[in-house]
């Protein structure tokens, strides 16, 4: 069954990773996808393979007139909007608070609540007018627990989610949905570029991406790997289709049970590294 059949959805870093993921997943399910990214060659090459008339435009997510340009350019192909995912995300340059920049500062922002502003302000109208739609913003575990990723990145994405709460509750009332997916450490090349990867090769990196959290993720996360890109699709083509109808304001968390809790073996590690601790010291 094609759950999202004659829909048209937006993705912006469609390119590659998660948002790649999404049109795919999004195109096997019958919609029409807008992929929006700075990457031409990719984004072209990508709407091409998906069919059903999908098309890339041009899109950098920091620039109000790059996503106004892009509900219009929608708008002029498909005649409506049915969908849009704010996936588009960066690594953040902010470090210790005393030592950041504020320019970076402000670019997780512009980067991560901005942008999903803007295309909440673009192309909800057009979903009101209609009285269905709904947004996606694509968010983090880092925006429910600290200490998973630098603070410039972790504050914008709480922002994020506290944006989308704010926008359900207005958009609600007028029939469009907002919600947000939370993926903990997904296996994307986004960490490849972090690491100084040019980003038309970070994809074909996962590899070393998924073995270099393989030693650090069994102590916070009960099961075990990472998240994939397609896992977050799923998740998207849920809160896309009219399964999820009465679904709004919600953050969908998909993180192999992070923000749930400690793992229980590493809970009983540390119990028995406890009663040792007290042996030693004489507590009996």
């Amino acid at each position: 069954m094609q759950r999202l059949k004659e829909k048209v959805a937006i993705i912006t870093g469609g390119t590659s990773g998660i948002g790649r993921a999404c049109a795919v997943a999004y195109a096997r399910e019958g919609a029409s996808v807008v992929v929006a990214g700075r990457r031409r060659d990719a984004g072209t090459a990508l709407a091409a393979s998906l069919g059903n008339g999908s098309i890339f435009v041009a899109t950098d997510v920091t620039r109000e007139e790059d996503i106004e340009a892009l509900v219009h350019s929608t708008l002029e192909r498909f005649g409506r909007i049915d969908c849009v995912i704010s996936n588009a995300g960066s690594g953040s340059a902010t470090g210790p608070i005393a030592e950041t920049d504020p320019k970076a500062f402000d670019h997780d922002f512009a980067m991560h609540v901005r942008a999903p502003f803007l295309a909440m302000k673009y192309a909800s109208p057009l979903m009101v007018a209609r009285r269905t739609g709904c947004f996606i913003n694509v968010s983090s575990i880092s925006a429910l627990r600290a200490g998973y990723n630098v603070f410039g990145y972790e504050v914008a994405k709480a922002a994020l989610a506290h944006l989308t709460r704010c926008a359900a509750i207005e958009l609600g009332e007028k029939g469009v949905r907002v919600n947000s997916v939370s993926p903990g450490p997904t296996r994307t090349g986004i960490f490849a570029k972090a690491g100084g990867v040019d980003a038309a090769r970070a994809d074909e990196r996962i590899e070393g991406v998924e073995a270099a959290f393989a030693t650090l993720l069994p102590a916070v996360q009960a099961m075990p790997g990472m998240v994939h890109a397609e896992d977050i699709a799923n998740a998207a083509v849920f809160l896309a289709s009219d399964e999820a109808r009465f679904v709004n304001g919600h953050d969908l968390v998909v993180d192999g049970g992070i923000t749930a809790g400690r793992p229980a073996s590493t809970m009983q590690a540390d119990w028995q590294a406890l009663a040792q601790g007290l042996q030693s010291s004489g507590v009996r």
